[in-house]
């Protein structure tokens, strides 16, 4: 799966995505979207400019009125070659005229309107202080689930980003850990997914003995010994769509405590992933996979969300935590990733990306749950 090249997107799927974005930020009561460059707009037109400065782009989606992308006069070319700017239509200022004034002849001056969350304070202090009758609301908050379902050919992406993921775990478990760094093992993970095929790494985590106690350590400059737990924990984008799964591997023989903490994050993890069904809500997921950690004794230890969901970014709606009730939908996609962290000696953690389908779920990562043994 990993050596296929996937189909792009066409022009009708970025017309379809924008479509979409427009019927829900009507039914969400907004006057419209204002997209700037980042994760959003990427997903919606397939433009990412050359560089990212304080020149304002960004894409104003309102119902009634055809897309539009405001950009830079020098950057249009670049805007036009975009996957899906055939579907909108190009507003272009020069250096020296207020792009904010350009930007407002396209907005209702008394509407509220969703932004997106990476927008530039002063981009959006701009638009408030020439529109001071309109209001915003970040999009994370207005419209959390708009990228959170996803299609086949995205399911496919995340599939093989998954699946590359794996590769690179089956080997980095064959290679020596036992003096050697976590950074040194860190980069031999990063050059595994990109062996892989991954064209961006995000995140190479690697927390030998007390150091995997600590859920984001990343990697740093401890030798890893025999006897240590290591926390695996690796992901990134491969043709634009992510990957994350962590699994804990021991250096050597593991102690019965060792392998007793194990168990039971494998158990919560399982029970997390058994709990994912059409209709069920967020957190579900977390209580599922909570209760079998407190209930073996270990409540207090379990210091984090059970998932996040993944897309277009490693990192996105929606979360798999208590509180939150937005139901499962087939397609949606996210983490299951129970963990324990004992303060000063060891942490295991186990993490699968898993896609609802219509009657449960999926697993989009498959390497072994069981502990694995590492020289």
């Amino acid at each position: 799966m990993t050596g296929t090249t996937p189909a792009p997107f066409t022009v009708a799927d970025y017309r379809a995505r924008m479509d979409r974005a427009v019927r829900s930020a009507a039914d969400a009561g907004l006057a419209g979207l204002l997209v700037a460059p980042g994760p959003d707009l990427v997903w919606l037109t397939g433009y990412t400019p050359t560089a990212i400065t304080e020149r304002l782009t960004v894409l104003v989606l309102a119902p009634g009125r055809d897309p539009v992308l405001v950009v830079p006069t020098l950057e249009a070319p670049d805007a036009e070659q975009a996957p899906g700017a055939p579907a909108l239509t190009l507003r272009d200022w020069t250096d020296g005229t207020d792009p904010y004034a350009v930007t407002a002849g396209l907005l209702d001056d008394r509407g509220r309107f969703g932004i997106s969350d990476n927008t530039w304070a002063m981009h959006l202090l701009g638009l408030q202080r020439t529109l001071p009758g309109t209001s915003y609301a970040a999009l994370t908050d207005a419209l959390p689930m708009l990228r959170a379902v996803k299609d086949k050919a995205e399911l496919d992406l995340l599939a093989a980003a998954g699946a590359a993921a794996d590769q690179a775990f089956e080997e980095i478990r064959t290679l020596p850990f036992a003096g050697r760094r976590e950074s040194d093992v860190g980069r031999d993970l990063a050059g595994l997914l990109r062996r892989f095929g991954h064209e961006q790494v995000d995140f190479t985590i690697v927390g030998s003995g007390p150091n995997g106690a600590n859920p984001h350590h990343e990697v740093g400059d401890r030798e890893i010994r025999p006897g240590d737990m290591v926390v695996l924990d690796f992901g990134g984008l491969k043709d634009g769509y992510g990957s994350d799964t962590t699994r804990t591997v021991h250096v050597g023989e593991p102690t019965e405590e060792e392998r007793r903490v194990h168990d039971v994050v494998r158990a919560a993890q399982e029970a997390g992933y058994q709990a994912v069904r059409p209709g069920a809500a967020c957190q579900d997921v977390d209580r599922a996979a909570r209760a079998v950690i407190t209930d073996a004794g270990y409540g207090p230890y379990f210091i984090h969300r059970t998932g996040h969901g993944i897309g277009v970014t490693t990192h996105e709606p929606p979360y798999m935590i208590e509180g939150e009730e937005q139901p499962l939908v087939p397609g949606m996609c996210f983490s299951v990733e129970p963990g324990i962290y004992l303060p000063g000696r060891f942490g295991v953690r186990i993490e699968d990306i898993v896609t609802v389908t219509e009657d449960g779920g999926r697993r989009l990562n498959n390497t072994t749950r069981e502990m694995v043994t590492v020289d």
